[in-house]
């Protein structure tokens, strides 16, 4: 066989080797995320990220910061873990493809003390926690109708929106816990 020939050949036969152990990967559902759906792994971390940040700060913060505002045009540091809960219902429930239980500012009107706030947040956590357990690439792709009359958009939007939303608010926490002198979650060491 002439040398042109072999390494064409050679090619060839890597080529195959390589499309056969590719193609086994994905048969066992592997990628470079380390699973058949990186997409939605990717946004199951970022809500496991905020969520622990949002969780923490609503533990560590002593009740008595929980009235604290540092203008008056802001809310307190309890009314933005109130707001929090609220809104984890509303963009969680349009995930599901259903009406939120709660309304968007029912704990801030209800919710007044640490205990009260932080069980509203737990419970948001654990109404979202399902759908973001659940999400897998296909799902996350589906129209789904948007909260706040947004169109309609994929589910994976209602859930990255709310992502974004829970960091958004920990920043505000963030800078309340440095004006009481107090290391926000984030910054400790674990």
């Amino acid at each position: 066989m002439p040398n042109g020939s072999r390494l064409i050949m050679a090619t060839l036969a890597l080529a195959t080797s390589c499309a056969s152990f590719a193609s086994g990967l994905l048969a066992q559902g592997t990628s470079r995320a380390g699973t058949g759906n990186p997409i939605s792994q990717a946004i199951r971390q970022g809500w496991q990220s905020a969520q622990k940040n949002i969780t923490d700060s609503a533990e560590l913060m002593p009740e008595a910061n929980y009235g604290f505002k540092p203008v008056d045009s802001v809310r307190t540091f309890g009314q933005i873990l109130a707001h929090v809960a609220g809104e984890n219902y509303l963009f969680c429930a349009a995930s599901k493809g259903e009406k939120s239980p709660h309304a968007e500012d029912e704990f801030e009107k209800s919710a007044t003390t640490k205990a009260a706030i932080v069980k509203a947040l737990a419970d948001s956590m654990t109404y979202c926690d399902g759908q973001f357990t659940a999400l897998d690439d296909k799902s996350a792709a589906e129209t789904i109708v948007m909260p706040f009359g947004m169109p309609k958009a994929a589910r994976a939007s209602a859930l990255m929106m709310n992502i974004g939303h829970l960091n958004e608010h920990y920043g505000n926490l963030v800078t309340y816990f440095r004006i009481k002198g107090l290391v926000p979650p984030s910054s400790r060491k674990q």
